[in-house]
């Protein structure tokens, strides 16, 4: 194992891996911007390092800065969280290069599936199903208008590069291409740093469902079930559940299985996610991987009793999997929210400021990650999350029942913050989602419902 730990990373998955270093014996390094320097993590950490200002570029996305605090606090290795750096594929080759280790998987296979339409060819080659679409880069409109003809609209322009649900938009009809695809290939250039584009079909109904996978540098891997990720807004996440509800048994296992085969496949090392579109009849399209821990991760571990940063950690460090397939066991339900300093009433428009209230909740099989506390200053720099809610229970129904109490506990409060707890809990009163038979249109829904209809009108025939 690892004797000391870089976070490169901030806010609560910063906190998550220093827990679970600490309880390996593994000392810690917390990286920090001056507009992190009260933050959670630094409390934690056993040493701490500035590496710049609040803007990312020059923090936390801040390559040399983050190698030298490694180099300089003697760290052997270093684990990137979510986000940042933590699907560079150069920035692995630089760790590599400087003699640490980035927990994570090798450069060429974090660069193969940063490169979503790369990806696809190497999961079509894997045997995977495919979602309809372009087999390579669109270099014009006029390319894509072909593609979209012979597929048929919607469709779906995706950047090359994207992530995080940025990098993409949905076109409806023939005239709309031409405008989003410059738009999408503009807002990718000042994203990612790479206009190129690609082209699906769109579902429109569809369940956004995800695969957690361990693998190992000795060609073994399993996979941890899966986790419903459907009820998103503009392709961010705001609840995630597993097992996913609604499906059969018979094709949740084929969508684990064949993630495992994909990962296998490109070498895979370390923990990832395998991310898959489901239409109404059960039919399954992978999307892409996510070469990370995810936001996520702790519905995972809730119904599987792992620990996925003890997991990862151990991989990195060369030992073999823990775990065969059949040793790995599936117990009950799982539910995660995101309670993010936004205004649901404004659009969700981030909403900053200082917590002079903040008192999570507790109880039976409920858990929050976070880096809140009272008196912290919530910034206008980053990401708006703040705490994930994960509670557990022997059958959805209950965890259901526990999250609704859990968010009614919540207690956050100080000038200028909001938060998204109103609106999870009219995600959880839904009745689609109650039902376990929603999809990603489901907050779209809840956004903008649908206006009521004049019971004077006769029904339409069709």
């Amino acid at each position: 194992m690892f004797e000391k730990v870089l976070i490169a990373n901030r806010g609560e998955i910063a906190v998550r891996v220093a827990r679970a270093c600490r309880e390996l014996g593994v000392r810690t390094v917390a990286v920090y911007s001056t507009a992190d320097s009260d933050s959670a993590v630094v409390r934690m950490a056993d040493e701490a390092v500035r590496i710049g200002p609040p803007a990312s570029r020059h923090s936390y996305l801040n390559a040399a800065a983050i190698v030298e605090a490694a180099r300089q606090t003697g760290a052997d290795a270093i684990h990137p969280g979510y986000g940042f750096l933590s699907e560079d594929a150069d920035f692995a080759e630089v760790c590599a290069d400087n003699g640490l280790v980035f927990i994570g998987p090798d450069p060429e296979v974090v660069r193969a599936f940063g490169d979503k339409a790369r990806a696809r060819t190497l999961m079509r080659q894997a045997g995977l199903p495919l979602n309809a679409g372009s087999a390579e880069t669109l270099a014009s409109a006029a390319a894509a208008r072909t593609v979209a003809k012979e597929i048929g609209y919607p469709v779906i322009i995706k950047s090359v590069a994207g992530g995080g649900g940025r990098g993409m938009a949905v076109v409806w009809s023939p005239s709309e291409l031409a405008d989003a695809f410059a738009r999408t290939q503009m807002a990718a250039q000042a994203t990612f740093g790479d206009n190129r584009v690609y082209l699906e079909h769109y579902l429109v109904h569809a369940r956004h469902v995800e695969v957690q996978v361990l693998c190992d540098a000795y060609g073994n891997g399993v996979h941890l079930g899966t986790r419903d990720c459907s009820a998103q807004r503009r392709h961010q996440k705001l609840v995630e559940e597993g097992p996913a509800p609604g499906l059969s048994p018979c094709t949740l296992d084929a969508i684990a299985d064949a993630a495992v085969r994909g990962a296998l496949a490109v070498g895979y090392r370390g923990a990832g996610t395998f991310e898959f579109l489901v239409d109404e009849t059960e039919g399954f399209r992978f999307i892409e991987a996510n070469c990370r821990i995810q936001v996520e991760h702790p519905v995972t571990e809730m119904i599987t009793g792992l620990d996925l940063v003890h997991e990862q950690l151990h991989i990195a460090a060369g030992v073999r999997l823990r775990m065969r397939q059949d040793e790995v066991r599936l117990r009950g339900a799982a539910i995660e929210c995101r309670v993010n300093a936004e205004d649901p009433d404004r659009g969700f428009a981030p909403a900053p400021g200082r917590l002079d209230r903040f008192r999570p909740p507790g109880g039976p099989f409920t858990r929050v990650d976070t880096h809140g506390y009272p008196g912290y200053l919530v910034g206008p720099y980053y990401d708006s999350l703040l705490a994930k809610v994960i509670v557990w229970a022997p059958d959805r129904d209950l965890a259901l029942d526990r999250m609704e109490r859990a968010l009614a506990e919540f207690d956050i409060a100080g000038p200028g913050v909001r938060t998204t707890i109103p609106f999870l809990r009219r995600i959880l009163d839904d009745a689609a989602f109650r039902k376990g038979r929603y999809s990603t249109g489901l907050v779209d829904r809840l956004v903008n419902p649908p206006a009521p209809r004049d019971s004077r009108l006769p029904h339409p025939t069709t």
